[in-house]
């Protein structure tokens, strides 16, 4: 039996559970934990059958949005969710060793869901299009069949009329994969106001090209007012990285573009990106981008084990005293000097009337530590000289710490 003739006889676990309207409005998380099983068992084929598993590919993206259509998507998590898989099948399908007629296929199956896709779930399929068709041969033949209805849409928003097509993306994708690109400019350039997915094509031309920095001048000028400034960012970073420009893409749009959910995340995203950065100079690049706020950068320092710069973070501005509280207690006893100093920075920023929520138990808590911590270390006097000061009578919170802590009746 050939690759493909076992990759369609495939029985597939995860068919069963993407029937048409198989979750229901309150479906996310169920939905959720299904397509992180689909992409198991797909994966596990890929180890050793990558054609079987990129016939897998294709039938989960076939069956996510008659699936999930009923879902309650407002939260936007079945959507990073769904765009994730994407990203990851896109490329599997593209690499797949199968012969030209069994490709043709997946593509007219793929362009049959993405036609139907709705709510929007695979939409990003079609950024993958070129790649998806191997070959400039078939990516060629698909951009001839997308570039009449293309044309037909463009001439009538030149004219003031209102017009979209779907394939569009998948039609700029398969010219660049064909190497087409005077025609992807020139496309673009009838386009009175390209949006985003359209307009990165062309200065991936120009990027092509060597032209880096018209590139991006080109979307600049062509982007709006309405497009992320992040989008360019990305853009910009990338195509200078691929150059070599190291240094340009860090300075001008590493911070931009590499924005996380969190401190933590941003510092690692840049790290993996830029390992020859020592992690001392990082943070204290990403400390110097946040002015009048270097205590947020606490945690991150914490995390990475830099505990002179967390030291020096947690007394630089307001820190949350319940944070300072954790960090203490965990390094009690492996650093006790740092649990020190981030007991004292706790009670300092309690007395100034910074915190959430803080009972009398927080104070106590830091109050505590810090004097074990001095034990530790040695350094009783010192750190009895620093609980006086930040108990002055001209501290907002002083009075009520005193009283959590016993020492005022």
């Amino acid at each position: 039996m050939t690759t493909a003739a076992r990759a369609n006889t495939t029985s597939w676990t995860f068919r069963t559970r993407f029937r048409r309207g198989a979750f229901g409005w309150k479906g996310t998380q169920l939905a959720i934990g299904r397509i992180n099983e689909a992409l198991t068992e797909i994966r596990a084929v890929a180890r050793h059958d990558p054609a079987r598993a990129a016939e897998g590919a294709v039938l989960l993206l076939e069956k996510l949005s008659p699936a999930l259509f009923q879902i309650d998507s407002s939260s936007g998590t079945l959507g990073n969710a769904t765009f994730a898989t994407v990203q990851e099948l896109a490329p599997l399908i593209s690499q797949a060793p199968v012969s030209t007629p069994v490709r043709r296929q997946w593509l007219d199956r793929l362009f049959e869901a993405f036609q139907e896709d709705d709510p929007p779930y695979i939409e990003s399929l079609g950024d993958h299009w070129g790649d998806l068709c191997a070959t400039q041969e078939l990516a060629s033949a698909w951009a001839d069949q997308l570039l009449p209805t293309l044309r037909n849409v463009l001439r009538e928003r030149t004219s003031g009329t209102y017009a979209f097509f779907s394939g569009t993306t998948l039609c700029y994708s398969a010219l660049f994969k064909a190497d087409r690109h005077d025609q992807i400019l020139e496309l673009l350039a009838m386009d009175p106001r390209p949006i985003w997915p359209y307009l990165v094509w062309g200065a991936k031309v120009l990027a092509t090209r060597g032209q880096i920095d018209e590139a991006i001048a080109y979307l600049r000028e062509r982007a709006g007012s309405t497009t992320s400034e992040t989008f360019i960012a990305r853009f910009a970073e990338e195509e200078l990285l691929k150059a070599g420009r190291r240094a340009e893409a860090f300075n001008q749009y590493a911070l931009l573009a590499n924005q996380a959910n969190s401190n933590l995340s941003t510092f690692r995203a840049l790290k993996k990106k830029y390992p020859e950065l020592a992690q001392e100079k990082l943070l204290g690049y990403l400390v110097s981008s946040s002015p009048g706020e270097p205590g947020k950068w606490f945690a991150t320092a914490k995390t990475l084990k830099l505990f002179e710069q967390a030291t020096r973070l947690a007394w630089a501005s307001p820190c949350d005293p319940k944070t300072l509280n954790r960090a203490a207690r965990d390094h009690l006893k492996t650093q006790p000097d740092f649990a020190m100093q981030c007991a004292l920075a706790s009670l300092n920023w309690m007395s100034m009337g910074h915190g959430y929520e803080l009972t009398g138990m927080d104070v106590q808590d830091a109050h505590r530590m810090a004097i074990e911590a001095a034990s530790i270390t040695q350094q009783n006097e010192q750190v009895h000289a620093t609980i006086g000061q930040i108990f002055t009578p001209d501290r907002p919170m002083s009075v009520w710490m005193k009283r959590s802590l016993g020492w005022v009746p």
